[in-house]
């Protein structure tokens, strides 16, 4: 049987802990207390949350699907 998926299972894994790490970051930049998110949590830990979910997301793509 064919598989009809246009990705492997762990295409789908990385995926799905990339739009995690995305929606934590989005969610530690949205709790900083400091005036317009500009405390450590808006500017600094929450962004780099994000971008290592954008970064786990490409890789979850461009990655050659196994067998």
């Amino acid at each position: 049987m064919e598989n009809k998926l246009p990705f492997g299972k762990k295409n789908y894994q990385y995926m799905i802990i990339g739009v995690v790490l995305l929606v934590v970051g989005f969610i530690i930049m949205s709790i900083d207390k400091e005036q317009h998110g500009f405390g450590f949590l808006g500017l600094t830990l929450g962004p780099i949350i994000v971008v290592a979910g954008f970064v786990i997301e490409i890789f979850a793509i461009l990655q050659k699907p196994t067998k």
